[in-house]
This record gives structure tokens, C-alpha cells and sequence, in this order.
């Protein structure tokens, strides 16, 4: 039986990167949708297709045809309608940030874990063509040392222009109701000031620190960080003795450049994401005896790929590529970052 999908928020990125997919997947049903914005609702459903509209997410919740839903709420909204979606028995596709700490995220894990359901956050970069090529490359040349070993990395994330599509979602133009829960917007021990830099850090450059954790290792230690109050810093990682560094800077004007390279003894394996809403797949290029191999693929979308993903997970019973259980990382070490700077160590 094919899952019916509910979609909580319909906002630009609702519509455009999960909406439009989902209903594209012959997999699944989109069986409802929410928005706190009536009319913006009305119109995602009108040009979607889309025959059941609520107000709320707990309405959309006590829909007995919605079997997972797909969360693209107010970021501090997010964590609150997971935990009812879970406690539900709904499978759950969220956008990250998961939560703004450590344990308001494993909260959530544990929830999905008593119930046995497929918990996923919305890294699609790990679901981007190029990234799997690069990762089947990573993966050889550490085993067979034909390059020799790893001995570096450096990312890098300068937030510019999205790439997004300007003609397939709708905007109204209502304001958000306020009322809605929220949860806290950082540890306790926080101070008020940096948190609106904290919520920045989270939101964009969680996705090439989890990028740098699916491709290196996933659990690696903060070596070394510096972070600005708006959220802009340089960050080195530790994987086991192999030092990544990080240079991370929103609001950048012109294009989008994000990407991460790995250096081997004789040669590197870099990787060029694509803006994060382009319909294109990251590059991937090997230099090898001062040779670039650039490798290619079909043209694909990571967001397709991750709703694609998602439905599929569910059917098999499948750990997700960026399940909650591994995301909580993410979450952690943006508070190892932020704890060294209210510290004075950054």
C-alpha cells in the first residue's frame, strides 16, 4: 500500500522542494496539507492538487489517511510538531536544523526509536548523485592507497545566490500567526546575543558539516574553532587524526560556492555543490599525477532523490541516509562551537 503523506508547512520550500516531489512519486499519495496561512494553503493545495486542507498540524495529525508527513515548519516550530507527529505513530521527514539542542534532539530519536519509525532530517546533500559518486571514489582510494593516505581536508560553505526556481510554488504574502509552540533556541547556558548567530549556524552550515561527517567519519571532535556573532566561522575538525577545516560565511554576494576537498599523499578527491535549491548535481573531480578527472553523471536533483528516498525507507523498514539518531551530532557539535566561544576559547 502506497504511504499517504501529509505535508506540514507550505511555504517557498515546502512547495518547491517536497510538495512538487512528492506528488511526482507514483509511490506514494500527498493526502493533506497544513498551514497556519489559509489562503496560502488554499493555493499550494489548488496548484498541487491536493484535496485535504487543514489549519493546524494536529487537524492534519487525526487524519487517519496520513500515514508520514514531511515537516517544513517555522524553524523553532519544528521540533514541537515532530514529537506530535512521532508520538502519533507518523514516519517523519524534517527539515533540519532537528532541534537547537542535544537534548531536545534526542528527545525526538527517542520517540521515533519506541516506535519503530523511519526518522529522517532533511540533509539532501547526502542524497545528491555527485555526493554518492564522490563517496564511491572516497571509499576505493582509502582501500586499495593508490593515492596514499588521507592526509587533509578543507570545506568550505560562502552563502550566496540559492539557485531557487522562481515559477513553481506560490506566495500569498500572510504573516505567520504567532501562538504557536516553540521550543528554546539554544542550551541554557547561552547568552541571549549569540543566539540569533547560533540559529544562522545551524540552518546553513549544518549541511557541510554533515556532509564532512557522511564522507570523513561521523563522530569527530572540535580541534579548534572560531565563530563571529552572526554565525560566520572557521572550524576544524578532528577525524581521527585527520584535521578538516572549515570556513563558513553566510550572506555572501553572487554566487553560492560550497564544497569540500580531501587531500591525499598524491593526489585529492574535491567535491563542488551545487547552489542549494539548483536542480543540478554536485561535481566531482580527481586529481591524480597532476591529471583532473572530472566525473559525471545523469542530471538528477538531491531533493528528488531524497523524497524518493524517504518513501522507500518507509516501505522497507530502512535507516535513512541522515537518520535523527545520527543527526543529533550536527546539534552537538554546533554547541561544542558556540560553548567554546561563551567559554572565550573561540
Amino acid at each position: 500500500m502506497r504511504p499517504g503523506i501529509g505535508i506540514i508547512g507550505t511555504g517557498m520550500v515546502g512547495q518547491m522542494c517536497h510538495l512538487a516531489n512528492f506528488v511526482a512519486n507514483p509511490a506514494c499519495r500527498v493526502v493533506a496539507i497544513a498551514d497556519l496561512r489559509p489562503d496560502l494553503a488554499a493555493a499550494a493545495a489548488q496548484k498541487f492538487g491536493i484535496s485535504q486542507v487543514y489549519g493546524t498540524h494536529r487537524e492534519l495529525l487525526a487524519d487517519a489517511a496520513v500515514s508520514a508527513v514531511v515537516v517544513v515548519t517555522k524553524r523553532r516550530a519544528t521540533g514541537p510538531i515532530v514529537l506530535d507527529a512521532l508520538n502519533s505513530g507518523r514516519h517523519v521527514l524534517s527539515e533540519k536544523p532537528m532541534a537547537y539542542t542535544t537534548a531536545q534532539a534526542n528527545l525526538l530519536v527517542e520517540a521515533a526509536r519506541q516506535r519503530n519509525l523511519v526518522y529522517s532530517i532533511g540533509y539532501m546533500k547526502r542524497h545528491d548523485a555527485g555526493v554518492a559518486r564522490a563517496l564511491e571514489v572516497l571509499t576505493r582510494l582509502r582501500n586499495d592507497r593508490s593515492l596514499g593516505r588521507v592526509v587533509r581536508a578543507k570545506g568550505w560553505c560562502f552563502g550566496g545566490d540559492t539557485g531557487r526556481s522562481r515559477d513553481n510554488f506560490v506566495m500569498t504574502g500572510e504573516t505567520r500567526p504567532d501562538g504557536i509552540e516553540l521550543w528554546q533556541d539554544g542550551p541554557d547556558w547561552m547568552p541571549s546575543a549569540m543566539r540569533a548567530g547560533y540559529d544562522n549556524f545551524l540552518n546553513v552550515f549544518s549541511h557541510i558539516i554533515n556532509l564532512t561527517r557522511y564522507l570523513l567519519g561521523s563522530s569527530p571532535t572540535v580541534a579548534d574553532s572560531s565563530v563571529e556573532i552572526s554565525g560566520a566561522a572557521r572550524i576544524t575538525l578532528d577525524f581521527d587524526g585527520i584535521a578538516c577545516t572549515l570556513d563558513l560565511v553566510n550572506g555572501s554576494e553572487g554566487a553560492w560556492r560550497e564544497g569540500l576537498t580531501i587531500d591525499f599523499e598524491r593526489g585529492a578527491v574535491t567535491l563542488k555543490l551545487p547552489p542549494p535549491f539548483a536542480e543540478r548535481e554536485a561535481k566531482v573531480i580527481v586529481e591524480h599525477n597532476g591529471q583532473s578527472t572530472r566525473l559525471t553523471g545523469e542530471k538528477s536533483w538531491a531533493f528528488r532523490r531524497q523524497a524518493d528516498a524517504f518513501v522507500s525507507d518507509i516501505a522497507e523498514g530502512r535507516t535513512p541516509l541522515a537518520s535523527g539518531a545520527d543527526s543529533v551530532t550536527d546539534i552537538s557539535l554546533a554547541e561544542m562551537v558556540y560553548k567554546r566561544r561563551a567559554d572565550g576559547i573561540a
